[in-house]
């Protein structure tokens, strides 16, 4: 699928977990588009496998010098450490709130909905997360279901790293779209067998 025109923005506060990063970043690029890493703390951050400390990576922006208007689609990792930091963060609610009200794709796996929670933009919104966040999800009006994937008009959510490769095929088809609303109705939810 053809992304080669389509700038994507990856938002992490530090200390994500590193699969949840770094695949999505290959599969985009993989795909042809323009990814830009965007730091809401700073520009050293650090990668986690679960508890323990992973690579070190560079930020290409900080948040505070970004504009949400400049890309076509965004993506939050999770990790529990990095989603708590970037929920508190204002401007980072605000991405959360534009991406959505725009229509553009907004790919959230593991923790990372803890955000959306945060911006008060789960209310009646279908949506799935690592587990442990279900009841945030549930307490601020939101639909949880134990899926791989699913797809929420223009809003994509994940569980955790096992599902990356159903996370990641939703994003790049809902980016290589004009707009997500080209989606068939059959591939609005994507199903799979749970693994929880």
């Amino acid at each position: 699928m053809n992304t080669t025109d389509k700038r994507v923005a990856i938002l992490v506060h530090n200390f994500f977990e590193q699969t949840e990063f770094e695949e999505p970043l290959r599969a985009l690029k993989d795909a042809g588009a323009e990814v830009t890493v965007i730091s809401a703390s700073k520009k050293k951050l650090q990668g986690l496998n679960h508890a323990e400390k992973g690579d070190e990576f560079q930020a290409d922006l900080l948040l505070s010098a970004a504009s949400s208007d400049d890309y076509d689609a965004l993506v939050l990792p999770g990790g529990a450490l990095n989603a708590d930091g970037l929920r508190m963060n204002e401007a980072a609610q605000q991405w959360v709130i534009d991406f959505l009200d725009s229509g553009r794709p907004l790919a959230v796996i593991c923790h990372a909905p803890w955000v959306l929670v945060s911006a008060d933009a789960v209310e009646e919104r279908r949506l799935t997360s690592y587990r442990t966040i279900q009841d945030d999800i549930r307490n601020a009006g939101g639909e949880w279901v134990d899926q791989p994937v699913v797809i929420d008009v223009n809003l994509i959510t994940s569980r955790q790293p096992d599902d990356l490769p159903q996370f990641n095929d939703a994003l790049i088809h809902m980016l290589s779209r004009s707009r997500p609303a080209e989606m068939d109705s059959e591939e609005m939810t994507i199903i799979g067998p749970s693994t929880l």
